[in-house]
């Protein structure tokens, strides 16, 4: 136990520092494997990598077409003309839902999160600054739409988040739909009016927009974005493939990606070089998480790990809420949603669908809670996408952080606690 738990304090102070997770979890493996008594090499070799290549093989083809879908969607206009699209029904008077909604209808329609922030940060700077509200909410607007209810909450979104649980529980991605209805719109509607209230305040103390000093970011293409009602027909499609024709996530991804290229093959020019930057940001994502995934693995092998199944197992109540638990604090750990329920449900996932069967809970629900949980903790401040979002909207974690803070991880842990409770009284 004292192993397994001085292992997760090193991932997760060195995740903390910015070490990167794909060397950072092998020490922290190490750690364990030294700690519980195995030897060192055959713990990295076998059990550590087992597990990484395990979930590579499983998950690379998903997180490689889930990049080239969302490049293909940057680099031909399509995101950028269903955005603006959006936020012109919306009004400049509402930015903040205008930014919000074009970032959620992205996110579901399967375009991923780094490609959503690139996607709609020039947007939501001409609209904050039509509207005179400071850029320092633009972080916490654009996580609110991306990072919260549309990765983890709306049913049958085709974000990994989703994804992940349902090789664990044997479910698909609409699981347990009325619970993530409800944590979906706790989410929404309570960090779009605590956005709202933010805006009144610092509009009171006179904060409002001011121009970015890097003027790049205000330049766009000259080029006419594509019409928004073909520009929605990816989105659509791989949604409807998925959830409704119930076809592979594969084959749904490789549907919008072919659907995107059929629509735009005036700018067939730009294909390879889009499709090769989506493959190749992938490979970061998927090591990322393989990594995560690989610790969780050698956590399971050590004798300390029945101890530690044993006060999860052992917490009160409903067994979702040890589910919660374990999810929340390992995405914190290692500042990423997908690695740290990897490593939860590598290492427990068999057990809570032994639970769900013992005891008639359905497998979605711990589906679902396992999805939602990923996403609370997940946005401290030393996960990737937060970085990544500060630096493009060139704000820092001092200007935005408190604000996106409440809307990604407050609000969504609020939401696990409202939906557990409700599941936990039998309302769900």
């Amino acid at each position: 136990m004292f192993g397994i738990i001085l292992g997760l304090i090193v991932l997760m102070v060195l995740a903390y520092l910015g070490w990167s997770i794909i060397w950072v979890a092998p020490i922290a493996a190490g750690v364990v494997a030294l700690s519980g008594g195995l030897d060192l090499l055959e713990a990295y070799r076998d059990t550590y990598m087992g597990g990484f290549v395990d979930f590579a093989k499983e998950w690379f083809p998903v997180f490689m077409l889930g990049a080239v879908f969302g490049k293909l969607m940057e680099d031909t206009g399509m995101a950028r003309s269903v955005a603006a699209a959006l936020t012109k029904v919306i009004g400049t008077k509402r930015a903040v839902l205008g930014v919000l909604a074009s970032a959620a209808v992205l996110t579901y329609g399967g375009v991923s999160l780094f490609v959503v922030v690139f996607a709609i940060y020039p947007l939501a700077l001409s609209l904050f600054r039509e509207a005179n509200i400071s850029r320092k909410l633009i972080p916490a607007t654009v996580a609110l739409g991306a990072f919260t209810f549309t990765m983890t909450a709306i049913p049958g979104t085709p974000q990994i988040q989703n994804l992940i649980p349902m090789q664990y529980f044997q479910t698909d991605a609409a699981a347990a739909p009325v619970m993530g209805l409800i944590a979906a719109l706790i989410m929404a509607v309570g960090g779009y009016y605590y956005l709202r209230w933010r805006e009144k305040k610092m509009a009171e103390k006179g904060e409002v927009f001011t121009e970015p000093k890097d003027k790049n970011v205000l330049e766009e293409e000259n080029e006419k974005d594509p019409l928004f009602v073909l520009s929605l027909l990816p989105l659509l499609t791989v949604l409807i493939t998925l959830n409704i024709l119930n076809w592979d996530i594969v084959i749904a991804l490789i549907s919008g990606i072919l659907l995107i290229m059929v629509l735009n093959y005036s700018k067939y020019k730009r294909f390879v070089q889009s499709m090769n930057n989506g493959a190749g940001g992938s490979i970061v994502a998927i090591i990322n998480t393989s990594a995560a995934v690989g610790f969780g693995t050698v956590v399971r092998e050590v004798p300390g790990f029945e101890r530690l199944t044993e006060l999860l197992m052992g917490i009160r109540g409903n067994p979702l809420i040890s589910e919660a638990i374990a999810v929340n604090v390992l995405a914190g750990s290692t500042g990423s949603a997908s690695g740290g329920m990897g490593i939860a449900l590598e290492a427990l996932g068999s057990k809570y669908y032994d639970i769900a069967m013992e005891t008639g809970i359905s497998p979605e629900a711990f589906h679902r809670i396992a999805s939602l949980a990923s996403g609370g903790l997940d946005a401290l401040p030393h996960n990737g996408a937060v970085l990544t979002l500060f630096a493009i909207t060139g704000m820092s974690h001092k200007d935005s952080y408190k604000d996106l803070f409440v809307v990604a991880v407050l609000i969504p842990v609020i939401s696990v606690i409202v939906v557990i409770f409700l599941a936990s009284i039998g309302i769900l």
